[in-house]
């Protein structure tokens, strides 16, 4: 009898031989390794529009045009990403109607003031958030975050079976990686970015307790996906900075956000399938991240981080020199492709070149590619990547 084999990528490690292509390129990348190829891939688009009055062919291919490497991860999902993963969600519907604009109900019970008709693409006004207290939190929230709702796990069998499913991405040597949303991103869309912070002084019992059910359901729902797959990542949709820093300090951080990672983290290791497995942790933050690398290093060894916009001071190339173990995606600057080809030779030939020689880079535009763009600009960018990156 046959012995089923167990370096399928779940039990252990695909030889690297039998990995797809992409992703023995990003598992380079994750390792850092000095020379290796960079992985061609995009933060996102804000552009589109106007691009296809520019030329861009309807419907596009964006990874043939640009020459974008297909992806050498799989997601898992079910755990939110910019807000709390709610199941139900909250009801999407119009509060009031101001002429141009809109008051709307989101589906994370915010109130958001958009243009009329069109929710996304931009950036709204949140007027209001559904936790003021400890009554609004447990009648609003707490138990649309129950983890013991069985809708939560209907689907997980059915995904991971799928021909183009985690199983089948785990056995190309795929790198899986599990997506949440972070604390300090979660508590934020809970309670409002202003509240926030005057609730981790008035209530921080509450905050604790919007925590803890934070852990739960994400412990839960990763054990649910770690009975099929062996994890490779996990990554933190963060947002705790601004264009100075840090929105909240170091010691509030290993207070009120630090300590769940730090539990989470310990008990998907203990899960895993392949024991020997490296997990990587990535947390995805805007603003001036530099502050909070030291801490998120130390205190649950951040491996990855993403995106750092420029425009608040990150230089990856200055980064990248101060914590040579740093994985680094980001750090193009969206306003220079707005500007013109010589300087964006200037930018490209200044970053990668360096990053590449160090390893662990990955270019992408610090956050979606802006109409100011011109499709013009955006194609002489990626010809200099396609040049540059290997």
């Amino acid at each position: 009898m046959t012995r089923p084999r167990t370096d399928d990528g779940i039990h252990a490690m695909v030889p690297r031989e039998r990995m797809d292509p992409a992703a023995v390129k990003l598992r380079d990348t994750y390792a850092i390794t000095p020379g290796a190829p960079i992985v061609h891939r995009e933060f996102g688009y804000y552009c589109l529009d106007r691009w296809y009055e520019q030329g861009l062919p309807r419907e596009p291919n964006l990874s043939e045009i640009f020459h974008y490497d297909p992806p050498g991860w799989h997601g898992l999902w079910g755990l939110g990403w910019c807000e709390a993963g709610f199941e139900p969600r909250f009801e999407e519907r119009i509060i009031e109607d101001r002429g141009e604009y809109e008051v709307v109900q989101d589906f994370a019970g915010r109130h958001v003031l958009c243009f009329k008709g069109r929710r996304s693409g931009f950036m709204p006004e949140y007027l209001d958030h559904p936790v003021k207290d400890w009554k609004t939190w447990e009648e609003k929230c707490k138990w649309r975050l129950d983890p013991a709702t069985p809708k939560r796990y209907q689907a997980i069998e059915e995904t991971m079976a799928k021909p183009d499913g985690p199983v089948a991405a785990a056995r190309r040597g795929m790198m899986i990686s599990q997506r949440l949303v972070g604390g300090y991103m979660y508590l934020r869309s809970l309670i409002g970015p202003a509240e926030l912070l005057y609730m981790f002084y008035d209530q921080p019992g509450l905050i604790h307790e919007c925590m803890k059910t934070w852990f739960a359901l994400a412990d839960a729902v990763i054990a649910a996906h770690q009975k099929h797959v062996t994890i490779d990542e996990i990554y933190f949709g963060e947002d705790i900075c601004y264009n100075h820093g840090p929105l909240i300090s170091p010691a509030m951080m290993r207070e009120f956000i630090l300590p769940y990672y730090q539990q989470l983290i310990a008990n998907l290791k203990h899960r895993q399938i392949d024991q020997q497995r490296h997990l990587y942790v990535q947390i995805d933050t805007d603003g001036y991240a530099n502050p909070t690398i030291p801490v998120y290093q130390d205190a649950i060894g951040m491996d990855a981080m993403s995106p750092f916009e420029v425009a608040s001071g990150c230089d990856v190339v200055a980064i990248g020199k101060q914590y040579p173990r740093l994985a680094i995606f980001g750090g193009i600057d969206k306003r220079v492709l707005a500007q013109g080809k010589r300087e964006i030779d200037a930018m490209v030939e200044r970053i990668i070149p360096a990053m590449r020689a160090r390893g662990g880079y990955i270019p992408t535009c610090d956050h979606g590619v802006p109409e100011e763009v011109s499709l013009e600009n955006y194609m002489h960018y990626r010809t200099r990547c396609i040049e540059l990156c290997g």
